[in-house]
């Protein structure tokens, strides 16, 4: 499994419309049916940007999507996993709007975005259905992803650069084997060592000279 992490400093202006558009790109791709997919953006709260309204950008941008690039249809027990989802996200909704929200196509299953303040991972149902969370920082989307420490592939983020090295090692320390930006994160290159393991060089063998 796979998640995304926005840093509040890189959300404002023009430069988080690109960064929604990037986390769509990763959403998008092969309808997140592979284990380099997304299925929760974390997003840390005090940015221009709230959490809350990344999710709003983000539902609007898998709008624009679904009319460039659709989804295709689904079988119908797939599509009924999703409103079902749906559903309990709706209620959620209805009940406690300061801490859940939700958006999703008119009268299909094309797309889905839930936000919750609650940083617990999440297993999407996938076929563009994503998660958004806000976090206080990047220990709080770590403790949030705690439960699949040791199961995740890749983690795409969204951050200054002079603090990526920073986020970069603190993710490499909690167990993350693959780190790119998001929007990158369906885009491996050839030597990617795929849940750490080097893919190419188990296909060789080595001669050690010694002298």
């Amino acid at each position: 499994m796979s998640f995304g992490y926005v840093a509040g400093e890189v959300l404002y202006g023009s430069r988080a419309k690109k960064i929604v558009a990037a986390a769509a790109d990763d959403v998008v791709a092969w309808n997140q049916l592979g284990c380099l997919s997304p299925h929760v953006i974390y997003v840390q709260l005090g940015g221009e940007i709230a959490p809350e309204h990344f999710a709003q950008m983000l539902a609007d941008e898998l709008d624009k999507r679904e009319a460039s690039e659709p989804r295709g249809e689904l079988p119908a027990e797939h599509a009924a996993v999703i409103a079902s989802r749906r559903g309990i996200y709706e209620v959620r909704a209805a009940h406690s709007p300061g801490t859940t929200q939700h958006w999703c196509s008119k009268d299909s299953t094309a797309w889905t975005v839930i936000y919750e303040a609650d940083s617990r991972f999440q297993i999407s149902c996938l076929n563009r259905f994503i998660y958004v969370k806000g976090v206080a920082d990047l220990t709080a989307a770590l403790q949030g992803a705690d439960d699949i420490r040791g199961k995740v592939s890749t983690i795409g983020i969204a951050s200054p650069e002079e603090k990526s090295n920073e986020i970069a090692t603190q993710l490499a320390r909690w167990g993350a084997t693959r780190i790119c930006l998001l929007g990158q994160m369906q885009n491996p290159p050839l030597t990617w060592r795929h849940d750490g393991r080097p893919s190419l060089g188990d296909l060789v063998t080595w001669t050690d000279l010694e002298m």
